[in-house]
């Protein structure tokens, strides 16, 4: 019944988010390092520091006076739907590999051999 749930909430927000991409990512370019930083547990698999979710609910409070459906992430436990906003902002087609999986940091999965 939990995951049904976490599925509803995944499709309604993404779908929320879908709707206002163009608007949200036009303004988030404005936003130095913004989209890196939002970016960074789906580029290098490293989790954000409490400075760094300081920082991204301040950017994203800003960015709800544009798109008032971002307040949500603003809100109490709000943070925990960050990484869901990160997936649907995402402009690339396939996840970004790494060293630990096959990958190099362009996507491009050619300048990285495993084994030997």
């Amino acid at each position: 019944m939990l995951r049904s749930v976490s599925r509803v909430i995944q499709y309604q927000l993404s779908r929320m988010v879908a709707n206002n991409k163009a608007l949200l990512l036009h303004e988030a370019d404005k936003i130095t390092g913004f989209m890196r930083l939002l970016m960074k547990p789906r580029n290098t698999q490293a989790k954000w520091t409490k400075e760094e979710r300081r920082l991204l609910k301040a950017h994203l409070r800003h960015l709800s006076y544009y798109v008032p459906a971002l307040v949500i992430f603003v809100m109490p436990f709000g943070s925990l739907l960050i990484p869901l906003l990160a997936e649907v902002l995402d402009r690339r087609k396939a996840f970004r590999k790494t060293a630990q999986n096959g990958f190099d940091a362009a996507g491009s999965g050619g300048g990285i051999t495993l084994g030997s």
